[in-house]
């Protein structure tokens, strides 16, 4: 018996050109303000800008949370509605525990949300990240350019000394276009 290794497809990999003289850039739509949406856009952002790469954050609707002086140090987490919400024997995250899903029902509770944020800020805490306000500082230190969409800032009647300092401009859709151009883009 006689066996033959098929023919394999050659394996695909993305050229960015010459790495001295790629110009990527990295473009992240901050679209909400709870505390599990804020980490992921900051924390990319941080990668990103690591590893030399351009990197824009433009900040719409409810990821105003993110930049406004008087929600930023507040943000929550609500578990209704997060089918993926678990929580360890212990009630928060350990090596060797088992996790458990939390019913559905539960996490409507009364105080469920303030307690579900509380754990969620811990874990954080536990693993030296710092607080949302603090990592847009780091990001801008590191180069980062924030945006705010006009048409968020217009809906919700905010003043330039309700934003974080950090914001570089309040624009249009069409100057997030030309400023997005060429870029990588992740909606969050």
């Amino acid at each position: 018996m006689s066996t033959t290794t098929p023919d394999l497809a050659p394996t695909l990999v993305p050229d960015f050109g010459d790495d001295e003289a790629a110009d990527r850039k990295f473009v992240i739509i901050c679209s909400k303000g709870n505390l599990d949406m804020a980490y992921p856009a900051l924390v990319l952002a941080t990668a990103a800008l690591g590893e030399g790469i351009e990197t824009h954050l433009f900040f719409t609707f409810w990821g105003f949370d993110m930049i406004n002086k008087h929600t930023m140090n507040d943000l929550k987490f609500t578990p209704v509605g997060n089918t993926a919400m678990h929580v360890s024997q212990a009630g928060s995250v350990r090596p060797g525990w088992r996790w458990k899903s939390v019913p559905q029902v539960v996490t409507a509770m009364p105080g469920m949300t303030t307690v579900a944020t509380k754990m969620m800020k811990k874990q954080i805490d536990d693993l030296e990240i710092p607080p949302v306000p603090e990592m847009l500082e780091q990001i801008q230190a590191m180069g980062a350019h924030l945006w705010a969409c006009k048409m968020s800032y217009d809906m919700q009647g905010m003043t330039e000394d309700d934003l974080y300092e950090g914001v570089e401009a309040v624009i249009s859709a069409s100057d997030f276009m030309d400023i997005s151009e060429g870029g990588q883009l992740l909606f969050i």
